[in-house]
């Protein structure tokens, strides 16, 4: 069945937790892309460059908090926070975290 994902606690269907897990998936942009997508930002359009980073990074942490839970021996995932942070000396790159509890869900 694979590793279930749950934003609440769901506290009723835990039978044992796991541990804590956090995941954090830094991304460099390349410079070029960076460019373009600042001009798109500077004239109000959507940069498609960092949405889709942001979105490749957010599919990598969860994969690999679903990894780690499994590796836990956990059946789940709950109260998952995703958090997205650009840092850099020009905001050149972008960071994904995800936490969560591993559990044991009926």
């Amino acid at each position: 069945m694979g590793i279930r994902l749950f934003c609440c606690p769901c506290s009723n269907l835990i039978k044992s937790t796991h541990g804590s897990i956090i995941i954090f998936i830094p991304i460099i942009i390349q410079l070029l892309k960076d460019m373009f997508a600042g001009i798109r930002d500077i004239v109000g359009g959507r940069s498609a460059t960092y949405e889709h980073e942001l979105q490749k990074a957010r599919t990598i942490a969860l994969q690999e908090l679903e990894a780690r839970a499994a590796e836990l021996g956990a059946n789940a995932v709950v109260g998952i926070d995703l958090d997205y942070e650009t840092f850099g000396k020009t905001n050149g790159m972008l960071m994904v975290s995800v936490s969560g509890t591993a559990v044991i869900v009926d």
